[in-house]
């Protein structure tokens, strides 16, 4: 059975596991051994997710296949978001799902459960930067109503990347 439960520090082992898996899974083909590495290294320490989990503009979900987590969700506001942005912005900083779970809409669900964070906190629009090497969540997002709006700079280890940022504006009404 399929769920989204908000993490906690309980679960930061988990989240640092997930984490290191669907960005390995998702990125390896693309990068160097070594940039991965010391990407994975720095952010994914549990030190750094503490941190990250501590931030009270910030928030994570864990999807679960029964006991087994399979994707996971960051959401930011405030001065946490990672490019500055209006108070009325919600950004999505990560949608991560296993390989193994592509396909069975688990990266709808967690699109779905930050567009229901959003709605709760009366936020009119939703962001996020994807990577322009990276079609298939280029597609996803466009298929969900964003729209390409800027570029910025992801570096990822020595390499530094561009990053597609895409916006939805949001019913508020509605949302």
């Amino acid at each position: 059975m399929i769920r989204i439960e908000k993490a906690n520090f309980g679960e930061l082992r988990t989240l640092q596991d997930l984490g290191k898996t669907t960005f390995l899974e998702t990125f390896t083909e693309s990068n160097t051994d070594a940039d991965m590495q010391q990407y994975l290294a720095v952010n994914f320490s549990l030190d750094k997710l503490s941190i990250e989990l501590s931030e009270i503009n910030s928030q994570f979900f864990i999807v679960w296949d029964g006991a087994v987590a399979v994707g996971y969700l960051k959401v930011n506001i405030g001065l946490a978001q990672t490019e500055p942005m209006d108070e009325q912005s919600l950004e999505i900083e990560r949608i991560y799902v296993l390989n193994a779970y592509h396909g069975k809409k688990v990266g709808q669900l967690l699109y779905e459960q930050a567009l229901e964070v959003a709605a709760g906190l009366g936020k009119s629009s939703v962001w996020l930067g994807v990577w322009e090497k990276n079609p298939r969540a280029i597609r996803f997002y466009e298929k969900n109503g964003f729209v390409a709006f800027d570029t910025h700079i992801f570096k990822m280890g020595e390499d530094e990347q561009t990053d597609i940022m895409m916006r939805k504006h949001l019913d508020v009404e509605t949302a």
